[in-house]
């Protein structure tokens, strides 16, 4: 389609200027009018003086941040507080966001509007831009005719899951940088080091400690191999991402993750903490006990414990309690499954979730701020064992040469 420029007045008169893909000036002209914008002048744009600067854009964009996304829902949550028509404010949204693939989004997304069709499908149309939960909780919303507590509940959960993220990446970035670090030095040994120390072990003419003897053979692969060893390891990396794209390979890796050491466990119940959330966020809001469910499960962003999430939905089908489901699925603690059961008894599930929520959110940061003095005595281990071997390597055979000069 054509892109037109226009300028025109807002409702409080003010001046506003922009562009939009439409068939015609004419429909150009209807979109603005029903987003309550008066057009003064449209004019088509030539696509040639446009094309470099819409070739550089595209290569810069980049998806949506979940601070785009708290963000795009404290906006529509203003905006439908205010009482601002749905069409006008996603249009202001869509000119005043700084990321080209939601403001495109949000392009296509009010196209769906003027069409006649609701937010929520409009949101589902969009690829992986909006979240199973976001799509969920909007169609909630417009259902219950409370669509802007909808985005201000998705915006709360958005600025949690932020918060969780820092605090992982916070947490893992030193060993992370250890472990960088033990790498390269063991790439410049390999290349560098061992090589020369191997020249002068050659010229002893004796048998050669076996721990020299494996320092040189690996040195020898990496120097002679490394382009074989590259292309394998980025044969490896290929396939296994492929393998998890797959419905069985991500359910087997989303079920290893969590038997991953140390960090299983925080994956673990950071992923609960999210079903707990999800689960009161959706009861909060009127949704049915079996449409809830569903809607969780596609939220975790795990295959393995939304299969549990859907199991506890047939067994409600069944005419199981909440409680018995939770049990059967072996994924909460004791104390947890208590607090379900209490929600049950006195009606306020969306209550004990939240707590439920909290209990894990408060685990996971006490985790979160321990995982350093967790790891770090196994990276120590590791640097000991690796030092270990580079001395007894290196340095028997060192001796050896020193009682040859002695002798």
């Amino acid at each position: 389609m054509p892109l037109f420029l226009y300028r025109a007045r807002n409702g409080r008169g003010e001046a506003v200027k922009g562009k939009i893909e439409a068939p015609s000036s004419d429909a150009v002209a209807s979109q603005l009018i029903n987003s309550g914008i008066t057009p003064l002048e449209i004019s088509e744009s030539a696509a040639n003086d446009d094309f470099l600067a819409e070739l550089r854009a595209r290569l810069s964009s980049k998806p949506p941040t979940i601070d785009d996304l708290i963000l795009f829902c404290r906006q529509m949550y203003t905006l439908n507080k205010a009482g601002v028509p749905i069409t006008r404010g996603i249009t202001g949204l869509q000119e005043s966001t700084k990321n080209i693939l939601l403001a495109e989004s949000l392009k296509r997304i009010l196209l769906e509007l003027e069409s006649g069709r609701e937010l929520s499908t409009a949101m589902g149309q969009q690829g992986d831009l909006f979240s199973p939960l976001m799509i969920s909780m909007v169609r909630v919303g417009e259902n219950t005719g409370k669509l802007d507590d909808a985005f201000l509940q998705l915006s709360q959960y958005l600025e949690l899951e932020r918060d969780t993220r820092n605090r992982v990446n916070a947490a893992l970035r030193y060993p992370m940088l250890v472990i960088g670090a033990i790498g390269i030095a063991v790439a410049v040994l390999n290349v560098f080091v061992i090589p020369a120390f191997a020249g002068v072990f050659s010229q002893m003419g004796q048998e050669l400690p076996w721990q020299t003897v494996a320092l040189i053979t690996v040195s020898d692969l990496t120097v002679n191999y490394w382009p074989h060893i590259l292309a394998a390891l980025a044969a490896a990396i290929y396939g296994f991402n492929n393998y998890i794209k797959t419905e069985r390979g991500k359910y087997r890796w989303d079920r290893a993750k969590l038997s991953f050491p140390i960090i299983g466990s925080i994956i673990k119940r950071a992923l609960l903490s999210r079903f707990a959330r999800t689960f009161a966020m959706a009861a909060r809001s009127g949704v049915p006990l079996i449409q809830t469910l569903t809607v969780v499960s596609r939220a975790v962003d795990n295959d393995f414990v939304a299969d549990k999430v859907l199991s506890m939905r047939n067994g409600i089908e069944r005419g199981d309690s909440l409680t018995r489901t939770a049990i059967a699925t072996d994924l909460f603690t004791p104390l947890v499954l208590q607090m379900l059961n209490v929600g049950e008894e006195t009606g306020a599930v969306d209550e004990m979730m939240d707590e439920v929520a909290d209990y894990y959110e408060r685990e996971v940061d006490y985790e979160l701020k321990n995982i350093s003095s967790a790891i770090e005595p196994i990276l120590i281990v590791a640097v000991g064992i690796l030092v270990l071997i580079l001395a007894l390597g290196i340095f028997l055979p060192m001796w050896e040469i020193t009682n040859i000069a002695k002798r």
